[in-house]
């Protein structure tokens, strides 16, 4: 498993072409070898791609808006090809699926469009989870829905390993669950505070089975784990970027 950098971290700070150069600096020297595109501000595909690959950095895969893939996907599989990234990533489920077990079935068969197509362009459409999808509807949770009516061949899975847990399942049993249909991973950890928040943590400092996890993507042949600090606390989210790294280093990676 390579390690990516989530750009949404950073989200503050990839406002203007000139921020996003610098901050894509610091990602490269703190040792990270790629990033997920989130969260950036105006800046063109081409000029991206040149400052990435000025900074040695791949880009790993993308987050990118349901109303671009639903209604310019020609655009999307440029872009994506001009960076040589193949992997398509939707962040969050649309409101309008959500809510019962017919929405998600639904959005299933749009996403298993979406693959198709992006397949054809030697692309790959990823489904990023939070926390609602391991709702119950009928027994069975909503990922278990997208899971089952999603074609197999077109439809993987972009597992966050916090949101898993927040919603009570069990994350390394959810990355071994999608083997064959999952090549990417986001790794956050999680904390609770003495008045029972809970909150995102840097990787090894929260309460969450790191060992295990990783344990898991390396029998699963995860390809890309992906570092995101969703919000920070106590430190700015290049210092919290930079802990997350050394202490997956000492976990082996």
């Amino acid at each position: 498993m390579r390690i990516s950098v989530q750009l949404y971290s950073l989200r503050e700070y990839l406002k203007t072409p000139e921020s996003i150069e610098e901050s894509l600096k610091k990602v490269a020297r703190m040792g990270y070898e790629a990033v997920e595109v989130a969260g950036l501000g105006p800046i063109d595909a081409s000029a991206f791609k040149e400052i990435a690959d000025r900074e040695g950095l791949i880009i790993s895969s993308t987050h990118t808006g349901y109303d671009e893939l639903l209604n310019n996907m020609d655009a999307v599989i440029e872009r994506h090809q001009l960076w040589g990234c193949s992997y398509v990533g939707l962040g969050g489920l649309p409101v309008e699926f959500r809510g019962d077990a017919q929405g998600y079935a639904a959005f299933a068969k749009q996403a298993s469009e979406f693959g198709k197509q992006l397949s054809a362009a030697g692309l790959k459409f990823n489904y990023h989870n939070h926390d609602f999808e391991f709702a119950k509807y009928g027994g069975k949770t909503a990922m278990d829905i997208l899971l089952e009516e999603s074609d197999p061949e077109n439809v993987f899975f972009e597992l966050d390993v916090y949101w898993a847990q927040a919603g009570g399942a069990d994350p390394i049993r959810w990355i071994r669950k999608l083997a064959g249909r999952i090549q990417t991973v986001h790794l956050k950890d999680m904390v609770v505070t003495p008045e029972r928040e809970q909150r995102f943590a840097e990787i090894g400092e929260g309460n969450m089975n790191f060992e295990g996890i990783l344990q898991a993507c390396r029998e699963t042949g995860i390809e890309w784990g992906i570092v995101e600090q969703d919000l920070t606390y106590e430190r700015n989210p290049f210092d919290s970027l930079q802990m997350s790294l050394q202490n997956l280093s000492k976990l082996g990676f």
